[in-house]
């Protein structure tokens, strides 16, 4: 009698044990993949995986630039929920690109920061085909952009504790935006407006794009509260706050 008791027992356990692990929620795993030199990348995005992995359920793993020609770590594209892009003009070719390729391609859910515009020199389309941008420059330094809300994207789950903030970054142009876009947020200096954040669909997949991303915006909660919702939309996942020990 004691021994079916005890069977009972270790079974029921381990039904428990086993429905506490299903009902348990997956890190988002994000790739960084950085490449951005004159926005000293590198070190904004160390300072948003601390952001993430502290306050959220999320594992990052990097591909970080060596040379313009060289990004080593791109294999961790093959096992993510979500690719950050925050690369400027490199000149990677070979196997490195048609790994980035493939992974945007076939329509996986990516977010842009700023320079991803005009992430390889070799494959300017990436704006246009995928982002769904139009980028053409941007206006001289100088004067702060007035980060504003779109009215009709206020109530985007993108955009839920994003407050209007001021930019130390300068305003990109990017009028002519694909036609399927939706414009979440728009940038403003002395005489001149532009969209500066939108979300659209590619091959399925949900797309983020922002030229913002100045070293300074990393500093601001509104931007990082803006890039850490978009990963979670992107992936079609509810952000999960991580519990303290």
């Amino acid at each position: 009698m004691r021994l079916l008791v005890s069977i009972a027992a270790a079974i029921a356990m381990s039904l428990c044990l086993n429905a506490t692990n299903a009902d348990d929620p997956k890190p988002l795993r994000v790739c960084l993949v950085s490449g951005s030199l004159e926005y000293d990348s590198d070190t904004s995005l160390g300072k948003l995986q601390k952001h993430l992995e502290k306050n959220y359920l999320v594992e990052c793993s990097r591909a970080f630039i060596k040379t313009e020609s060289d990004l080593p770590g791109l294999e961790n594209l093959d096992k993510c929920d979500v690719m950050l892009l925050f690369t400027r003009r490199l000149k990677i070719s070979g196997e490195q690109l048609e790994q980035v390729k493939k992974y945007c391609l076939a329509g996986k859910p990516i977010v842009g920061i700023r320079t991803a515009s005009h992430a390889f020199q070799n494959w300017l389309v990436l704006d246009k085909e995928v982002l769904g941008g139009n980028y053409q420059g941007h206006y001289k330094e100088g004067p702060l952009c007035e980060v504003r809300l779109a009215d009709s994207a206020k109530s985007n789950p993108i955009l839920k504790g994003v407050q209007s903030y001021k930019s130390a970054g300068s305003l990109y142009k990017n009028t002519g935006l694909a036609k399927d876009v939706d414009i979440l947020l728009t940038g403003s200096i002395p005489e001149h407006t532009e969209p500066i954040a939108w979300t659209r669909n590619y091959h399925g997949a949900r797309i983020f794009y922002t030229s913002l991303g100045h070293q300074k915006d990393f500093d601001d909660p509104n931007f990082l509260t803006l890039v850490t919702n978009a990963l979670f939309w992107t992936a079609q996942r509810e952000p999960v706050v991580r519990k303290t020990p």
